[in-house]
């Protein structure tokens, strides 16, 4: 009998809800047998903002992290909240946690960059179970579990496969990073950014910053996925988001290599960190 994938589900920041992981669980049940699901409890705790307080995050994760007999930590939700977690957990992973993949985005790529930075191989961005709640959701979901329990070639960004390493983050958290132990070394990487509900002056100036960072401008490229959801500017801003990164490309010198098939929304394409996997 062929042994199932063992994925648990945390939440560093931000709560997920009951009714989601139970959809999701069901999901699994149904369409990706080879894949069993654990939810941690501490995902359904609520301290304020948080899925539960700083110290029942990082216990949660690295119970899960630290469990040999899981072969991946799937991150439940984005919100807020990894940057409160990361310098306390990363130093006590240990080698059973090194083995496993990590897959999510949004703000948990504070968490996705300190473990590459700490060279991780397993880690990838990609759809977390509370994208279930979208239109569309249940794709996304699917994409995601077909990628941890087969690592189905149709669930990557098409681009990664011409490229000889990339990674991808939200805007904001890459340039929230920069500077911080937490930076990963970016040389040669192919950079795939997304945005969601920021103004357009704020994506033009996280921009001016990502790209003005010494160690940032040794990366290969830029490509720019979907930037949602774009507060209305009053006046208007005059540039697209595509404009902006175009200017900043060239005002920095790093080569703008066009579109990327990311986003916070249900067709977030996986994008596995580091060199793409062969074909």
């Amino acid at each position: 009998m062929m042994r199932r994938l063992r994925v648990g589900i945390v939440a560093p920041g931000s709560r997920l809800e009951p009714s989601a992981a139970q959809r999701v669980i069901e999901l699994a049940a149904e369409h990706h047998p080879e894949v069993e699901l654990t939810v941690h409890p501490q995902c359904h705790l609520s301290c304020g903002h948080f899925a539960g307080d700083d110290a029942a995050r990082i216990e949660a994760f690295l119970e899960i992290a630290n469990d040999a007999s899981f072969d991946a930590v799937w991150f439940g939700r984005g919100g807020y909240g990894s940057c409160r977690v990361a310098d306390a957990a990363l130093p006590k992973l240990n080698e059973p946690a090194r083995r496993k993949t990590y897959l999510g985005y949004s703000d948990v790529g504070i968490l996705l960059a300190g473990l590459y930075a700490q060279g991780f191989q397993g880690v990838a961005h990609g759809p977390m179970p509370a994208d279930i709640t979208r239109d569309g959701g249940d794709a996304a979901i699917a994409r995601s579990l077909a990628y941890l329990g087969r690592r189905a070639a149709d669930t990557l960004e098409p681009s990664i496969m011409s490229s000889d390493k990339v990674v991808a983050f939200n805007m904001i958290i890459l340039s929230q990073l920069i500077g911080t132990p937490l930076q990963p070394d970016l040389t040669g990487h192919v950079l795939m950014l997304e945005e969601v509900s920021e103004y357009m002056y704020r994506i033009d100036r996280t921009l001016f910053h990502i790209t003005s960072n010494p160690a940032i401008r040794r990366v290969a490229g830029i490509r720019l996925g979907r930037c949602s959801a774009i507060p209305p500017n009053e006046p208007d801003f005059g540039q697209t988001e595509v404009e902006i990164t175009r200017h900043w490309c060239r005002a920095s010198g790093i080569p703008y290599l066009g579109r990327a098939d990311i986003g916070h929304d249900a067709a977030n394409k996986i994008v596995p960190f580091g060199a793409p996997p062969a074909a």
